[in-house]
């Protein structure tokens, strides 16, 4: 399939399905009175997740305290780091976090702090993974370069048979990679591929402000501890590289949990049309997969990113309303005799990643173009 051909969802099936849920989920909120957006419970949880972030950091920096204690809070750091991913940046870039754009955009922008960048992460997720979950050559979250196999229509390598062991192990390796190389890359890619998103700014800008705040960052986590805190360099690095790899292992399973998993589909677009067999919204059912949705705390800490059925069919909404509106959606997807995939427990949801990802190693009998 040729990469020039921008896939388009089909307009043939029915839009019932959707218009019937969107009425029910719009209901739901003017019946209990209040905005989709997020209030007293995300931003105290906000409060929470960044003093999981900072203070193991001011604490590591000010204190006299043993090496294997300042791992330990860089470990509590990585934690703090991926909670506010999860909780905070995602749903400010997404518009969700409050219904004013300046507090969406300072939340959103906390993707600095992590290593990341606001214009990168915005064509990558919002932009391609929305638009084209789970789509071969469209959607990026399935590109692992030729290290890992996600999907059949992949090129399989012979050492593809071991990914399902060694995976895990780079995971961690996410949030690192952000901070070094992939943002770089990303951007360069992007311009030019001319992708953009309403009121990104210039190409220029763009440059600008990523060289400058990946001087910031650097200088925040690595040359400050260093030359201000007096700590010897190498220990600067193990801490730092534990922070990141903490966080790059949540990050990295939570996402694949949803999308690169058995009960996931992962269809192509027709080879001469572009078009694909389903409409945007039942694609999102097909395509994604919720977990461990009854537990309190994964539902707390992912920032409802377990309940990703939810979240790709209604991405404005915070997710602190996904528990409730999922049983609206359930009940309405089974109405209309649609899929909706879930596992019960994040146990069960890692072990289908993974013999999966078992499955993607074996060498195909037909590779697939």
């Amino acid at each position: 399939m040729s990469k020039k051909l921008i896939p388009r969802f089909s307009r043939k099936e029915s839009q019932e399905f959707f218009k019937t849920l969107n009425n029910r989920v719009n209901q739901y909120f003017k019946d209990h009175k209040i905005p989709k957006t997020g209030n007293w419970r995300l931003y105290s949880k906000t409060v929470v997740m960044f003093a999981l972030l900072i203070a193991p950091y001011i604490l590591i920096l000010s204190l006299n305290v043993s090496d294997w204690l300042k791992l330990f809070l860089s470990i509590i750091t990585g934690i703090g780091m991926a909670g506010v991913g999860m909780n905070v940046m995602h749903d400010g870039n997404h518009g969700s976090f409050s219904k004013h754009k300046w507090i969406n955009k300072l939340m959103g922008g906390s993707i600095y702090i992590l290593a990341g960048n606001v214009f990168n992460w915005k064509v990558q997720h919002n932009l391609l993974h929305h638009t084209y979950t789970n789509i071969h050559g469209h959607d990026a979250d399935l590109e692992a370069g030729k290290i890992l196999r996600f999907s059949k229509h992949s090129k399989w390598m012979p050492h593809h048979q071991f990914q399902h062991l060694y995976s895990v192990l780079l995971y961690g390796l996410l949030t690192i990679n952000w901070a070094i190389f992939a943002d770089f890359f990303q951007l360069m890619d992007y311009h030019k591929r001319k992708l953009s998103y309403v009121n990104s700014k210039s190409h220029k800008t763009q440059w600008v402000g990523l060289i400058i705040s990946k001087i910031i960052y650097f200088l925040i986590w690595i040359i400050l501890p260093i030359f201000i805190f007096n700590i010897l360099w190498w220990k600067v690095i193990i801490g730092f590289v534990v922070m990141h790899y903490t966080a790059g292992l949540i990050l990295s399973l939570v996402f694949q949990l949803a999308h690169v998993i058995g009960e996931a589909d992962m269809p192509l677009p027709d080879r001469k049309t572009g078009t694909l067999k389903n409409s945007w919204v039942v694609h999102q059912l097909k395509t994604t997969v919720n977990f461990s949705t009854k537990n309190r705390i994964v539902n707390w800490f992912t920032g409802g990113l377990n309940h990703q059925i939810e979240h790709h069919i209604f991405p404005h909404i915070s997710h602190i309303h996904y528990t409730k509106i999922s049983e609206i959606v359930k009940k309405t997807a089974r109405e209309f005799n649609l899929p909706y995939n879930e596992y019960k427990t994040t146990r069960s949801a890692l072990l289908s990643h993974f013999k999966f990802l078992k499955k993607m190693g074996v060498k195909p009998i037909c590779i697939e173009p």
